[in-house]
């Protein structure tokens, strides 16, 4: 099993030790599409998945999730955290072992989720309203410095509901002169850098394990993409997830690595429990 980079308490020394200024940020891959972000002494995290809840509930079935990286660090350790967000209904990205922990140690926290899955949230994470934020594509929030703003993800369609709220989010966080796009789970789809342009973006942050049917789960972008998808918003940098958590669903960074090379896209590949810091241009 990968271990990761750092890991719990020394996991939390890096944050700690962390410069906090308004002219860079630090970033954080914890495994999945999880990141946690620190600016200024304010932190956000993008989708965390810290539990062992997927392996667990495929056991001994036709589709067992095998973990491949340890875990960085357990939930009730960040007691620290400012917001959240959850992209979309999957486990990987709305996990209640995760969340609530992070709930019951973070008193002012909230969530952010697709206004569309509301109700589904509220059910999975036996909470109130109060503390979860819906968004749609266009909408915003501000809290403890960041200001998110929603988009819309392909995984793998448009999907929307009966009030025509899409289902997949992506968010861009606005703090102090930076931006970071996390695009949750996607695909390329028609318009999308009609919803990007708006922005500068410092870091993007995209999927690389690829749309395979044979998964029996909604796909990604593959490295290419993610590449040419960076390259295409003109991001200043872009780091790859979304691979290296469970075996059946996974993928090399090469063709990512290389595809950014080709096209002359700036990129870092992190390892899980890996510090990435950026300051201003």
């Amino acid at each position: 099993m990968i271990k990761p980079v750092l890991q719990d308490g020394a996991l939390l020394a890096d944050i700690r030790s962390a410069p906090r200024r308004e002219d860079c940020f630090h970033v954080w891959w914890l495994g999945q599409s999880g990141f946690l972000l620190q600016w200024n002494g304010r932190h956000l995290l993008f989708d965390p998945y810290l539990s062992d809840s997927l392996t667990n509930k495929y056991a001994n079935t036709d589709k067992p999730h095998v973990r491949m990286t340890e875990r960085v660090i357990a939930p009730e350790q960040l007691d620290f955290i400012d917001l959240v967000t959850s992209s979309h209904n999957h486990t990987d990205h709305l996990d209640a072992e995760t969340l609530r922990p992070l709930f019951s140690h973070n008193p002012l926290l909230r969530l952010i989720v697709p206004a569309a899955n509301l109700a589904f949230a509220e059910e999975r994470l036996a909470m109130a309203h109060e503390r979860l934020i819906p968004l749609d594509a266009s909408d915003h929030f501000t809290h403890a410095g960041f200001e998110v703003h929603a988009l819309p993800a392909a995984h793998n369609e448009l999907d929307q509901d009966q009030h025509s709220r899409f289902k997949y989010l992506g968010y861009v966080a606005v703090f102090g002169p930076f931006a970071v796009y996390h695009s949750g789970d996607t695909l390329r789809y028609p318009m999308m850098n009609s919803w990007l342009v708006e922005f500068t973006i410092d870091l993007a942050l995209l999927p690389i394990n690829g749309n395979q049917p044979e998964r029996r789960v909604a796909g990604n972008l593959d490295g290419r993409e993610a590449a040419e998808l960076a390259k295409e918003m003109k991001a200043r940098l872009v780091v790859p997830c979304h691979y290296e958590m469970f075996e059946f669903n996974t993928a090399s960074p090469e063709l990512f690595e290389e595809t950014c090379r080709q096209i002359g896209q700036p990129f870092k590949t992190l390892k899980a429990g890996e510090r990435l810091t950026i300051t201003t241009r």
